[in-house]
């Protein structure tokens, strides 16, 4: 039998606390309190670390040192802006709605923290086992959306009100290709709950990568600009709105608002790799130890790419992005619903899904049927840009008419 130590230290302390002759129902309160508290804290400081990942690499990508003052390759460097940032003056400004306004940073931490409640870290590692869990997600994710307009909203500000206007233009909208895409896995694994999701995965083949890698793709793309982040950070584009939604905050409020995008930045990642790939899934034994090693590789591996993407592309345009989202990746991710549906209906009834042959007609035949997708998507856009009318060429200017010289007049 492994090694637990989280489970090792619950029954610890629920054994000393039953033993002074405290209830059940308040032991079980107290240790699920703790529970909750060390999710939280694992959150909210793993920040520290991955703002000083982010500069690094960030650095590194654009031929940059990055953090070198503040400590040993500048590992003090977050904790001192930590400290500037909680002990600036925390102003609100007049005529804003007060209440609001104070309640939003918090909301905007409290959405991400919320969905770590169901991520399942090893296979006795998780906050809650819902059988909803993807429902959940959907659902506790809308209140950072929500964080984010009232923000804007409250601040009694036309540019952090222009930033809220874009959250709906922007947030609401991407949600449609995300949601649809979360459907894939649910369909695959016959389940909405994300210990299930991750146990259904159990070899590299069963991976719902190879059987759905144009949802993985689109979820990925989707939820990068749920967080806002480049080429999608239309909500605080510094050039444009000076800073966006959340321009007239200051101190710990804009702290909190700031850890929030680095936190789910990172949850992104973890909910990529536990939908598509596997979550702590991998080789070698299956004790809680390992599994949450290989949690964490597969998390920082994808978190890696969000920064990669973020260090590389320019900003887009706001129609662009839009026309993006409802004309390219909305039908893509309808498409790939619908034929893995289909198919993944068909194979199911038709082969031996306990065998390594049914797993295995199952993922190829799924993996190719996303190849073909992606070939009539590829052609679709190719014939449509083939059709697009050619630009007129621009003539040349035509010469500025220039008044007449005044006659001037000679004597003889």
């Amino acid at each position: 039998m492994s090694f637990d130590p989280i489970q090792s230290l619950a029954d610890w302390l629920t054994s000393l606390m039953t033993g002074w002759g405290w209830a059940d129902g308040l032991v079980s309160l107290i240790v699920t309190f703790l529970g909750v508290f060390l999710v939280a804290n694992f959150g909210m400081l793993y920040v520290i670390f991955l703002i000083w990942l982010e500069r690094k690499l960030a650095a590194r990508i654009q031929d940059r040192l990055g953090p070198n003052r503040a400590g040993p390759y500048g590992l003090y460097q977050t904790i001192a802006d930590i400290l500037k940032l909680f002990t600036k003056e925390d102003t609100t400004p007049a005529g804003a709605d007060k209440l609001i306004f104070n309640i939003a940073p918090i909301l905007s931490v409290l959405s991400v923290l919320m969905i770590w409640a169901v991520v399942p870290f090893a296979q006795e590692w998780f906050g809650t086992d819902l059988n909803v869990g993807v429902l959940y997600i959907v659902a506790v994710g809308s209140i950072g959306i929500v964080a984010t307009l009232i923000a804007g909203w409250s601040s009694n500000n036309k540019f952090a009100l222009l930033g809220a206007f874009r959250t709906v233009a922007q947030l609401v909208s991407y949600e449609v290709p995300m949601v649809l895409s979360l459907l894939v896995p649910v369909l695959l694994a016959r389940n909405m709950g994300l210990n299930t999701i991750v146990e259904a995965q159990s070899n590299w083949y069963s991976l719902f990568f190879w059987m759905a890698p144009i949802a993985a793709l689109i979820f990925f793309i989707s939820s990068i600009a749920e967080v806002g982040r480049t080429p999608f950070d239309l909500l605080e584009a510094e050039s444009e709105i000076v800073a966006g939604f959340h321009i007239e905050y200051s101190g710990a409020k804009f702290a909190m608002i700031f850890a929030a995008e680095f936190l789910h930045a990172f949850t992104i990642s973890v909910l990529t790799i536990t939908l598509f790939f596997g979550g702590w899934q991998g080789w070698g034994d299956k004790s809680p130890i390992v599994a949450w090693i290989w949690f964490m590789l597969k998390s920082m591996t994808a978190y890696f790419a969000v920064v990669w993407i973020r260090t590389t592309l320019p900003r887009i345009r706001i129609d662009h992005m839009l026309s993006y989202n409802w004309k390219f990746l909305t039908p893509v991710s309808l498409a790939v619903l619908i034929v893995t549906a289909l198919l993944d209906k068909i194979v199911v009834e038709s082969v031996d899904l306990a065998t390594t042959g049914g797993q295995l007609t199952r993922t190829l035949t799924l993996f190719i049927a996303n190849l073909i997708i992606a070939w009539a998507t590829v052609a679709i856009l190719r014939r449509n840009w083939s059709q697009r009318p050619a630009r007129v060429p621009v003539g040349k200017p035509r010469p500025v008419a220039r008044p007449p010289k005044p006659e001037t007049s000679t004597t003889a």
